[in-house]
Order: structure tokens, then sequence, then C-alpha cells
């Protein structure tokens, strides 16, 4: 399987296989990993994520699992039996949760997908926190949740790149996987944290998650070569560190 060169994810948030499909048919797997969601995934099940990989793609299978311990683990295990590159559980789900899949993986033969906590969802805000009981700014929850991830041993967080130095300097360690990337003269749609890549990168991401930027262009292929020209790796070390994962 070729190696992706770069840090982005590109989100096949498509109703059916075929378009998703059909659009990775126009990409290189040096050029990106993909990221399967709920929508997709609910659709077409693990034969979209089996064809992608059969064209060379690593897949991020983001369906992030919350429920009790033994069933969110089962769920991780499926992920890992189906061959995926990385999978996400919310934090939100505790402690016990977390090290119950994190245990799985240690279990299973062969490769393991990275496990990624999901911290606060980049579409939400204050505002949206004091709905669920949580007085407090996102990147103090985002905080408070990484270090039950750390704790439980996860290889990494998904967060918005504007926690992301927080995150680098308090769990160095951990992965940064940051959606809600857009360009300059990008709409923000529904995300509300939002940066650019080069942004995201200087704040420690290491991995960077573009959706309809790319997948809603005239054309894709094209799009994502000028995201690639336009990335700009301040630190040489990182940047090989960030694509060897």
């Amino acid at each position: 399987m070729p190696v992706c060169q770069t840090p982005f994810i590109l989100a096949l948030d498509f109703p059916t296989a075929d378009k998703a499909i059909a659009l990775a048919e126009q990409l290189q797997p040096s050029q990106c990993r993909l990221k399967v969601g709920k929508e997709l995934f609910t659709r077409a099940g693990p034969f979209v994520v089996e064809a992608l990989q059969n064209k060379g793609f690593e897949v991020f299978l983001d369906l992030k699992f919350h429920d009790i311990p033994n069933t969110a683990a089962m769920a991780v295990k499926a992920a890992a039996e189906l061959g995926v590159w990385m999978v996400n559980v919310h934090c939100g789900g505790g402690l016990r949760m977390l090290q119950a899949c994190r245990e799985v993986l240690e279990q299973c033969a062969g490769g393991k997908p990275l496990l990624i906590g999901v911290t606060v969802l980049t579409s939400m805000e204050r505002s949206d926190l004091a709905g669920i009981g949580l007085d407090c700014e996102p990147e103090q929850q985002v905080l408070r949740l990484a270090g039950l991830a750390s704790e439980a041993g996860l290889d990494g967080l998904v967060c918005s790149a504007r926690e992301a130095r927080a995150l680098k300097a308090a769990y160095p360690d951990l992965a940064l996987v940051t959606p809600g990337i857009r360009a300059a003269a990008c709409a923000a749609d529904d995300q509300r944290r939002t940066l650019n890549p080069n942004e995201a990168l200087a704040e420690g991401a290491d991995y960077l998650v573009v959706g309809r930027p790319i997948t809603a262009a005239e054309n894709p292929a094209k799009a994502l070569e000028q995201w690639i020209t336009q990335l700009n790796f301040t630190d040489k070390t990182k940047a090989k560190g960030v694509l060897a994962r």
C-alpha cells in the first residue's frame, strides 16, 4: 500500500458508495487518506471501506463510538478486523470505556488501527456546551477530556485546530486530528472553530480533515493538488514524523 505523503484526510460525506468510490478514483493514495463517516457507512456498510482499501487508500472510520465499555470495545474490535487505519470513540464515554477500547485492540492479531478520542465537536461553541450543562469554554472541556484519553492510553485526539497548541503542550505524545480545516476563501459551513491548513499545522495539528472545500469542487483532484501545493511545513522534522504515522 502506498504511504500517504500529506497530512490530509479527505471526508467522503456522500450518501452512496458509488459517489464516494467515484471521487476516490480521481485521487492517489499518496495524496490523502479517506474518512468514512456515519451516513456513508450506515448506507453502504463495510463494502465501501473494503472498496476504498482495495484502491490503496488508508481509511479513517469516523463513527465516534460512545456506549457502555463492552459494546464500544466490540465495535472497535470489528473496525480493527475490517483493517481500517484509524477509528475513533467519544472521550465523553468515560475512562472505563476508553480503556476497554484500547485493551481490545491490544488483543487483536495483526496491525491495529490508531485509536483516537473525540473531544468537543468543532461545530460547538460555549453556548452549545451550556445547553448540555457544561459552563466552560470549549478548550477547557477539550483539555479535561484529553486527560482521560491520555490516561487510557489512546493514540490521539480529534479536536479543533484552535486547541492544538494547548493540547500539544499538555500531551505531546498524542496525535491530533483536526476537522474544520478551511482555506481563507472557503465558507465555514456548519463548522465554528476553524483554521486554514498552515495555521493548523503551526498550532500542532498532525492530521487535517477536509471535506466540502475539496469534495464539492468542480475538479476535486485539482482542488486537492492546490491544497497540497500550498502546504508549508515550517518544521521539517515534525513533518516527517507526522507523515510516518
